[in-house]
């Protein structure tokens, strides 16, 4: 197999931004914060299991950090599959994927910086972020087309999205007004649905028993707002998705009413893009 990735291509792929959406000052950072994490945690699994082969034998990593890392970035960007990238990097598809599943969560639990030296990496602390600056907060699912599992797995239908009739996870991505990634989810399958996994995650005892803040939600998330005092708008529930008569229609402006300005348009667009309401 052909070899596509050296060292002149890795650092092409490191100076081009349009690859990995990050500048080479941030990779290199990520390389300095992550990677050190990542050869702990492999030696922390490697040493709490028997041993049943000599020191030194078994497989070897083929690919060093700075590679698994790019390979993990070149996936969330633009979705390349595990086969596409093993051809590109060199290496076996399993290669790959054991890259991308070691990465993955350590770049989640490094958070998001909503601020230079302002970092939030659990769903608690946006919420607070949110309610200490008076900012708006947007919640919404995100799906990502994953590979079917495999026949006569365990639970193999709970990946089949109902909205994408696709095998997919979830995640649900708390943004500010703006659109600034705040928070992302860990992945649910894609069976699961919006509301039902922002229960799971916390979000309305968090809302509950924390401060005032007002989160802008599609019409997916409907009921939370009774759950948490208001503090979760969404959009009213509308009987009639096509043709709607005119009583109905002013009755629907009537509800919106004390939601005036962006936050009413970005209801709006939401609910629409939900029901089918044109």
């Amino acid at each position: 197999m052909i070899r596509v990735v050296g060292n002149r291509a890795r650092a092409a792929i490191i100076r081009s931004q349009r690859i990995t959406g990050l500048t080479p000052g941030v990779i290199a950072e990520l390389v300095a914060e992550v990677g050190p994490l990542c050869h702990e945690r492999h030696q922390r699994a490697l040493a709490a299991r028997p041993r049943r082969r000599a020191v030194g034998a078994g497989a070897k990593h083929k690919l060093v950090f700075v590679d698994r890392l790019l390979a993990t970035l070149v996936h969330l960007r633009h979705g390349a599959t595990h086969d596409v990238l093993a051809c590109w990097f060199g290496v076996d598809r399993s290669t790959i994927t054991r890259a991308t599943c070691e990465v993955r969560p350590l770049l989640a639990e490094r958070g998001c910086t909503i601020a230079p030296g302002r970092r939030r990496r659990t769903l608690a602390e946006v919420i607070d972020h949110l309610g200490a600056d008076g900012h708006t907060g947007i919640i919404d699912g995100t799906e990502v087309r994953v590979r079917r599992p495999a026949a006569g797995r365990k639970d193999r239908e709970k990946f089949i999205s109902g909205k994408n009739k696709q095998n997919a996870v979830k995640s649900m991505v708390v943004t500010d007004a703006e659109g600034r990634l705040l928070y992302c989810s860990p992945a649910e399958p894609a069976s699961v649905a919006d509301i039902t996994h922002a229960r799971k995650l916390g979000l309305v005892k968090l809302l509950a028993d924390g401060p005032a803040v007002e989160i802008l939600a599609d019409a997916g998330y409907q009921g939370l707002g009774a759950q948490t005092g208001g503090r979760v708008v969404t959009p009213p529930h509308r009987k009639f998705k096509k043709n709607p008569p005119a009583w109905y229609e002013e009755m629907h402006e009537r509800q919106l009413g004390p939601v005036r300005g962006p936050s009413a348009a970005l209801l709006r667009q939401g609910h629409d893009r939900d029901t089918g309401h044109r």
